[in-house]
């Protein structure tokens, strides 16, 4: 056999076995949707097409409960509605073409909106210098890669806090100094970026707190003051102390009590009371 029948023989075999090759993917399958994250109970439209003129056999597989919305006259395409989707879940788009199926399939997430978010406040009255905490809180949040809580003054953030993880409760505690005498009006907001995932952005901002910050005063007069006061009440506690131990001394040493001695000793007519 010459070079050129066994050259003419190999690309032969070559263009056989690509074509055996493509009619294995002789059509295409398609599933999409405008958004691929619901939120919780609620339901999705999906379109499920193919490039196959004559398909035999197509459709959406999945476990949850689905009706069609409309269809080509062929069957190229259908548009399915798919109903009370709790959890996450794959749907399964397929098609028969010439005996041959395809299927693509579609990741839908779902997701649960920050309802209620709150604030708690402790302690709620501090000095210039002092520190206090914010424990901001989000119930019942999905997907948690999502959320961002943040700490607001008068709707500006002064921080925030990312999460990670499957618990559907959030939790962000923040630290401040407070640095002014002037009171602070602070609020949580939590927000969902769902986005990335076809969806929008959720936000809910929690009832405000109102932060007392008292400023310590440098007034001389009111120092002197609060010591004078502070020193009379140790003179006053010390005389009351004496008194007392003086009163015991004298009980052990005469069986009696001073006071008490010296008021029986009084004549009768002083110790009545006028009627």
């Amino acid at each position: 056999m010459s070079s050129f029948a066994c050259r003419s023989l190999r690309i032969t075999l070559l263009a056989l076995l690509c074509c055996s090759g493509s009619g294995e993917k002789a059509f295409e399958v398609h599933v999409s949707s405008e958004e691929q994250i619901v939120e919780a109970t609620g339901s999705l439209k999906v379109n499920c097409s193919t490039s196959c003129e004559n398909p035999q056999v197509g459709g959406l597989e999945t476990t949850l409960s689905k009706k069609v919305l409309e269809e080509h006259p062929r069957g190229k395409w259908k548009q399915f509605l798919v109903l009370n989707i709790s959890q996450d879940v794959s749907l399964l788009c397929h098609f028969t073409c010439e005996e041959k199926q395809h299927s693509e399939h579609l990741d839908v997430r779902v997701y649960k909106p920050p309802a209620k978010v709150t604030l708690k406040l402790q302690p709620s009255q501090v000095f210039v210098g002092e520190t206090f905490t914010i424990e901001c809180t989000a119930e019942a949040v999905k997907p948690l890669e999502s959320l961002t809580l943040s700490l607001l003054h008068e709707g500006q953030t002064l921080q925030n806090q990312t999460f990670e993880g499957t618990e559907s409760k959030a939790i962000a505690i923040f630290n401040r100094t407070a640095l002014t005498k002037d009171s602070l009006n602070l609020s949580c907001q939590a927000v969902l970026d769902l986005r990335p995932h076809g969806g929008h952005i959720i936000s809910n901002i929690s009832e405000f707190q109102i932060l007392v910050v008292n400023e310590l005063t440098n007034d001389p007069i009111i120092i002197i003051i609060i010591v004078v006061t502070i020193l009379l009440v140790l003179f006053v506690t010390s005389v009351l102390l004496c008194f007392i131990l003086g009163q015991h001394w004298h009980r052990k040493r005469t069986g009696t009590y001073g006071v008490l001695a010296a008021w029986r000793r009084l004549p009768r007519a002083l110790r009545q009371r006028p009627g």
